[in-house]
């Protein structure tokens, strides 16, 4: 193996971490592979012997590519805090409490990336290496160009906003989980009247391979759409809850590999849109492991 196989072998070992890195500091999995492959342009044109620590060395090339691309999203008057903003602690908390900040990773849950993008670009990368990757703050620091005692404050101010964030989202979540069960449930028991009563009328169901009936690619109301979800109630054991672009939805995971998957959208309780994906590179992005227990 020559240096350079070499060198792209070793960046794949770290690519998930990048890109889970990337994908949390940005909510977009375009823009994370992006990252992604912008930290890989810079480490192939480094001296990987000169990088005494290459998962640090990437991790800090990736934050900062982020970064950059969350100032871009903002407007001037949304730029990330200052030094001297940053310094002044938020009050009812205590950043160095190792039990209260795992409660609150803990608490966060799927809800998290819905409140990171309210977070300033600093505070969202200080919070997002530190709190959910444990990065130290002196390592935080020299990204943000801040001291690690301003890194902390950053990470500390958004802290706070997550906690008082999330119990309204977490709520929101488990209404989903509540509906998404109550289909599958009703599917694998083939109670045809259940699903009319979760089906908004005039619900819409999409499937991205087109294989619906009639080799169609949508189909529209909800006694069609309860018919056919219900030519599926022996397959159904093989379907859990899942989160599925930001909600819950389900996954269809025969012997534990993923095929397939429902995303729902709901209005006042009912499911207005289910959407059935196969499509490999959609699927990549369900997270089978936000429901477990």
């Amino acid at each position: 193996m020559d240096e350079a196989d070499w060198l792209a072998a070793r960046f794949e070992e770290q690519r998930a971490h990048l890109r889970a890195v990337a994908y949390r500091m940005l909510g977009s999995h375009a823009e994370a592979d992006d990252a992604v492959q912008n930290s890989w342009l810079r480490l192939s044109g480094t001296d990987a012997a000169e990088v005494e620590n290459l998962a640090g060395w990437l991790t800090t090339v990736v934050s900062r590519e982020c970064l950059k691309m969350l100032r871009l999203r903002r407007t001037r008057r949304e730029e990330p805090l200052t030094d001297a903003a940053a310094e002044s602690p938020p009050d009812g908390h205590d950043a160095s409490d190792p039990e209260a900040e795992a409660m609150l990773a803990d608490s966060i849950g799927p809800a998290l990336m819905v409140v990171l993008d309210t977070l300033a670009p600093a505070e969202r990368l200080a919070f997002v290496l530190h709190d959910i990757f444990a990065v130290p703050f002196d390592d935080i620091g020299p990204i943000l160009d801040r001291s690690p005692a301003a890194s902390r404050q950053l990470a500390s101010r958004a802290r706070k906003r997550v906690h008082g964030a999330t119990p309204g989202l977490q709520a929101d979540l488990a209404r989903q989980r509540r509906v998404a069960d109550a289909f599958l449930a009703a599917v694998r028991e083939g109670d045809f009247e259940a699903l009319l009563a979760m089906l908004d009328p005039d619900v819409l169901l999409r499937d991205d391979s087109a294989e619906l009936p009639g080799g169609t690619a949508e189909m529209r109301g909800a006694r069609a759409v309860a018919a056919h979800a219900l030519t599926y109630s022996r397959a159904a054991q093989f379907v859990e809850p899942a989160l599925v672009d930001a909600a819950v939805g389900l996954a269809i995971v025969p012997h534990g590999r993923l095929i397939g998957a429902l995303g729902f959208t709901l209005r006042d309780g009912k499911i207005t849109e289910i959407d059935l994906i196969s499509d490999l590179e959609h699927l990549r992005h369900v997270d089978l492991t936000a429901f477990d227990t």
